[in-house]
């Protein structure tokens, strides 16, 4: 129920619900409509607002990406639907119809269990071998990784965050009939120094995850894994309010599993000829 409210905040419409205690729940979806309402007038004034961990991310690509000419924008907290509560990524992996344990698209098969969920997905690398590719900015990049050049890397990061039609459906709303598409995110706070009692305090870094609404199950792994870190909007969840314990570091993961051609990555014929696995991210 959790997860029908969080899509009703956001201003998608929710059918009634056809499991649980159906008559309290839809009081409650009647009762808080007026505020759902509200919410969704107040997301469309602040169109185009970043919170705090996204907002960071943002000032680094404008200054990395300047000479490229490519103007890459992450989505404002009204585009995208934060999972702000631990598990709430598995229940939208799944259809809401009790009676549906499936779900298929093209990058993942999901199936509710008696114990759990599975999740499929088409491609499962254990490694990175021959496939990790980093721009060609900042740091020197190690011998066995490939250089790819900063217009490439603008390019696949413009073109990431807009997935197709298909691929953002929400598996949860996936029998409603008026199915929600819309790229899904994340926000993990994992540890990166623990606590030495009485010298210095743990500190853990920020993290943001964006997929595509149909590859919401990659959260429910990635969530399992490290943690929910909650509503990246609310400031008590701002690192940079808790200096104290955070790294000073921001990361930024972004799913997209689509092929690009050559031409849209603005690749040479000599950069395909050095990059020959340089087809998928």
């Amino acid at each position: 129920f959790h997860t029908a409210v969080k899509l009703a905040s956001n201003g998608y419409e929710v059918p009634p619900p056809i499991n649980g205690n159906q008559e309290a729940e839809l009081q409650v979806m009647q009762l808080a409509s007026d505020l759902f309402r509200r919410f969704a007038e107040q997301s469309r004034l602040l169109t185009g607002h970043l919170n705090p961990p996204d907002r960071r991310i943002q000032d680094f690509l404008n200054d990395a990406l300047s000479s490229t000419g490519v103007n890459v924008e992450l989505p404002a907290d009204g585009e995208v639907i934060n999972v702000d509560h631990y598990g709430m990524a598995r229940k939208l992996s799944l259809p809401d119809d009790p009676s549906v344990t499936e779900f298929h698209n093209s990058e993942v098969d999901s199936y509710g269990l008696c114990n759990g969920v599975l999740h499929n997905p088409f491609n499962d690398r254990r490694t990175t071998k021959g496939v990790f590719h980093i721009a060609d900015y900042g740091l020197p990049i190690p011998a066995d990784k490939i250089r790819v050049p900063l217009i490439t890397y603008a390019k696949l990061l413009e073109a990431s965050l807009k997935p197709p039609d298909d691929l953002n459906l929400l598996p949860y709303t996936s029998k409603w009939n008026t199915p929600v598409e819309s790229m899904v995110s994340l926000m993990l706070r994992p540890l990166a120094c623990p606590e030495v009692p009485g010298v210095s305090p743990e500190k853990r870094l920020e993290i943001r995850f964006f997929v595509p609404g149909g590859c919401v199950a990659n959260l429910d792994f990635v969530e399992s894994i490290f943690g929910n870190a909650g509503d990246p909007t609310l400031p008590e969840n701002d690192a940079g309010l808790d200096t104290r314990h955070w790294t000073g570091t921001s990361g930024c993961v972004i799913l997209a599993p689509r092929k690009y051609t050559i031409d849209s990555c603005m690749l040479s014929n000599i950069d395909a000829c050095i990059f020959p696995y340089f087809n998928k991210i």
